[in-house]
């Protein structure tokens, strides 16, 4: 039996996966982090994209979208504390694709540079998000 590794993804609003975990994938602050069994401590910032997770048993690889957060590994936990999060089949492209239209037009009329750069970082996640949508669709 292959090792497992509980993993709990949470954001502000629920639980959204806590279970038993081959590994994990994910979008760190430095680059895609792979976590397996019995990782090293750590303690990072994650970007906008998905969280990839091999359910223990062999059933589906569960898919969730991050706006962003922090990761905590421990020997045997691991913990996605996120902004936001969004079960795969939760996704939804064409409110996505308004979202972002609604951020372009924010932007243009954006006044400041801090209003600029929220709003960069707003489509920078829903930039995020549509990969994950689309990822999701070519796994079916």
């Amino acid at each position: 039996m292959a090792q497992t590794i509980h993993v709990d993804v949470v954001s502000a609003e629920e639980s959204i996966f806590a279970g038993e975990a081959e590994f994990v994938v994910l979008p760190g602050e430095a680059g895609e982090l792979g976590i397996y069994p019995r990782h090293t401590p750590l303690i990072t910032r994650i970007k906008p994209g998905t969280v990839r997770i091999k359910p223990a048993g062999g059933a589906d690889e569960e898919l969730i979208f991050v706006a962003g957060g922090v990761l905590e590994v421990q020997p045997q936990v691991i913990t996605v504390l996120a902004d936001t999060a969004i079960r795969g089949h939760d996704l939804d492209e064409a409110k996505a694709n308004e979202a972002i239209k609604r951020a372009k037009e924010a932007r243009e009329k954006a006044q400041d540079k801090q209003e600029v750069a929220a709003v960069e970082a707003e489509l920078a996640s829903l930039a995020a998000q549509l990969a994950a949508i689309r990822k999701l669709r070519q796994k079916r």
